[in-house]
Order: structure tokens, then sequence, then C-alpha cells
């Protein structure tokens, strides 16, 4: 009696064996033809237009296949595939592969031949070693290896959506990323691999750079430990928004004239604003995870794209809690109000002020950690009381300050923060000056 798994095996084999043959018998007619030089007798359009022969597609790509077999033209000619991943570069290399064309796989066009395969169905069913199994290969051995690789197949996949994620190519980049830093974390090598990653990582949209960051968290990286990627991430992908100076330009661009300006101009500020707010909602909660200067260049963005209140007033109270980290310039926020307004924003300022002293009342109760100090010390105090009475003398200046604005800042600071009254009175001093000369 013949034994039923020995039976089904030598089945298994014989069919793989058929595939084989048939996989050489195809790829000696794909060289035939090159050789030949046969004339093609099918176009592909895909953006650009491909003159090339059924046979070597038919025999690896199941998409064409189906195309041709299911066509009531035997004679088809012509097939158009418009929404191909990748488009015309992505089908060339297809295409290369068909005709057993030698081409390098790199992380830089692994997701790119991957999401192709797929859509174009060269899977081990149609042809042995076909396309698909060819790249999970490398992904498996060398393409989801590193952080540096897994991050450029993770930025080529934004390109390539939705088929990255139905192919777990998304997720499977991101889960290495997080799993690399957090081992490396782990073992105290986070501090010397930190900044080539860092950078690494200010290459991703804002919506893969979340989800790596997440994913980093889920597998125990710290969350004030991201100030410094964070700080990183916004200076490269915000560009002149981040300014080390108030009174610049807050958007760089281009010196395009008329209606086509102002497109670009809201396009771009679209796209900054929801970056600008994703940092924000990552931002970590403890107290001097970030420099207050940092958090007043994102206080200054938040207010020019005119963010959400909420996304505002979370870098208001973020800075509060700094305040005696502050220097002058820190709190030199820019009016963007129309013509005839302040030169100065003199609210946001306030704003701060205000949650500076509501600290200082009720402690650690604005929702942020703070294991150090619990309320602001007697140092930051005096600070924030030398830093108020030279904020109001810079801003005395400005000749739209109105008499009720000037005394509404002021007021704001009370008199137990003011060490002496000099800056006050030379502050009262200018603004009567300036009022004057506007009579």
């Amino acid at each position: 009696m013949m034994d039923l798994g020995s039976e089904q095996t030598t089945q298994l084999s014989t069919h793989v064996n058929r595939k084989e043959l048939l996989s050489n018998v195809m790829k000696r007619t794909s060289e035939w033809i090159l050789s030949q030089d046969i004339p093609s007798d099918i176009t592909i359009h895909v953006g650009r237009t491909f003159s090339l022969h059924k046979f070597p597609l038919v025999s690896k790509c199941g998409y064409i296949r189906k195309l041709v077999s299911k066509s009531s033209d035997a004679k088809l000619s012509a097939i158009e595939i418009p929404d191909i991943p990748g488009g015309a570069e992505a089908f060339e290399l297809a295409a290369k592969f068909c005709y057993d064309i030698n081409f390098e796989i790199n992380p830089e066009n692994i997701a790119l031949i991957r999401c192709v395969a797929e859509y174009l169905e060269m899977t081990d069913e149609y042809a042995v070693g076909n396309l698909v199994g060819l790249t999970e290969a490398y992904l498996n051995e060398v393409g989801l290896k590193s952080i540096a690789s897994s991050v450029s197949i993770l930025h080529s996949s934004e390109k390539l959506l939705p088929i990255a994620e139905d192919i777990k190519l998304v997720n499977r980049s991101i889960d290495t990323i997080a799993y690399i830093v957090c081992k490396d974390s782990q073992y105290g090598l986070n501090s010397s691999t930190f900044d080539w990653w860092a950078e690494d990582l200010t290459v991703l949209g804002i919506e893969f750079f979340q989800r790596v960051l997440i994913a980093m968290m889920a597998r125990g990286f710290k969350q004030y430990a991201l100030g410094p990627i964070l700080t990183l991430y916004a200076q490269k992908s915000l560009g002149g928004l981040v300014r080390s100076h108030p009174f610049n330009s807050p958007l760089c661009l281009e010196d395009i004239s008329g209606k086509g300006r102002k497109q670009i101009e809201a396009r771009i500020e679209h796209e900054k604003r929801a970056v600008l707010e994703t940092i924000v909602s990552l931002l970590p909660r403890e107290k001097n995870a970030l420099s207050v200067s940092f958090l007043s260049l994102l206080l200054r963005a938040a207010i020019y794209l005119e963010t959400t209140v909420s996304c505002r007033v979370d870098l208001e109270r973020r800075m509060s809690l700094q305040l005696g980290q502050a220097v002058l310039d820190d709190v030199l926020f820019p009016s963007y109000s129309l013509p005839g307004g302040t030169f100065f924003d003199v609210e946001t300022v306030k704003h701060i002020m205000m949650n500076f002293l509501e600290y200082e009342m009720v402690g650690n109760q604005l929702g942020f950690n703070d294991e150090e100090n619990v309320f602001p010390s007697a140092s930051d105090m005096e600070k924030v009381g030398k830093l108020m009475q030279d904020y109001l003398a810079e801003i005395a200046s400005d000749s739209n300050l109105s008499v009720s604005e000037f005394i509404s800042v002021a007021e704001v600071a009370p008199e137990q923060l003011r060490i002496t009254e000099d800056m006050m009175y030379k502050a009262i001093d200018v603004y009567l000056k300036v009022c004057t000369l506007n009579l």
C-alpha cells in the first residue's frame, strides 16, 4: 500500500519541476526574442508608451495575462494601465524582469518594485522565482535590516499608497525602525546613534514621521527623549517659519508674482500648519524637555499660520512653565494683524504671563510633568519680573500701541515681581514721548 504522504510529495515535486522547466523555457524564449530583434506585438501605455512582446509579459504578469485572455479581440495589441503604482519607471523595471534583463535592487527602489510586482500579480503562480518572491526575499534579508534602509523604503512608500499599506510594507518598515531604535536605546547605544538616525527621519512626511514615533513609544522609547528629534524635524520641515530672529519674514518663497504666488503660499501654509500642529501634539509633557527659545519659535509659527486655538494655548502654557529661562527675544512676538495694528503681539505675552502666575499659585496642576520644581523658584520669579519690565520698555516705542494696551501689559506683572521700578519708569517715559510725537 502506497503512503499517501509520499504520493503528495511526489506530486508536489513534479508540479514544481514542471514550473521550473516552463520558467527556463520562458527565459530562453525571452532571450531569443531580444537576440532576434522580433517586432513588438503589443503596446503598453503607462504614462509613456512601451512597445513590447506579449509572451514575456503574460508569462510572468498575471494582470496582463488576464487582460489578454479576457479580451474579445484575439489580436489585442494595446493595453492602457493608467493607475499603476510608480508609473512608467516602475513598469519599466517590471518589464525588464520579464525579459530577464538584469537591474539593481536597492533600498531606494525596492518599494517601487515590490508594489508594481504586486499590482501586476507577478507571483510564483505564474512563474517560478517571480518578482513578488524576489522582492520579498530582498526585504527580509537586506531591506528591513537597518534603520537607514527601512527609512528609505518608508519614504518611497509615501508615493505608493494605498498599495504599500495593503501589502504591509509601511507597517513593516515602521516596526523595523522602532525595534532597532529601542533596542539600541535599551543597550545604551542611543546616544551614539541618535545623530544619524534622527537625521534620516526628517525625510519622512509628517504622517509617517508621527507613526514612527508612536511605534517607538509603544516599544518603550521615553517621550521626554523625543525632544531633540522633534526639534530637528521642525527645523527641517518648517523651513523659514522657524527662525532665530522674530522679525524676519515668516515664510520664504520663491519670487513668484501675481495670482500664482498666493496659490502656492496657501498650499504651503496648509501643509506647514498640519506639520506644526502634529509636532505640538507630540511634544513631551515634561518641563525642560525643550528649550524655551524653541517653544517660542514654534509659537511664533503657530501665530503666523493661524493654527487651532488649542495648539497655540498648549505652546503658551509650555512657555509659561519655563518663562524664567526666557530672554527678551523669546517674547517679542510680531503682530500679523492688518496694517495700522500694533507691531508687537502683546496679547500672546499677556497669556503667557497669566499662565505663569497661575502656575505660581496652583503649582503642578496644569497637566504637565515636573519632577524637579512644583512651583517657580524665587530666582525664576525675579527673572520673570525683569523680563516683563524689559519687554514693556521694548514695546513702548510702538506708536500703534494704545494707552489701554500699554497699561494692560504693565499691570499683568504684579508688584512683587518687580525688583526695581527703573525700567518701568523708563518704559513709561519712552511711551509718553512716542505719544507726544504722534499728536
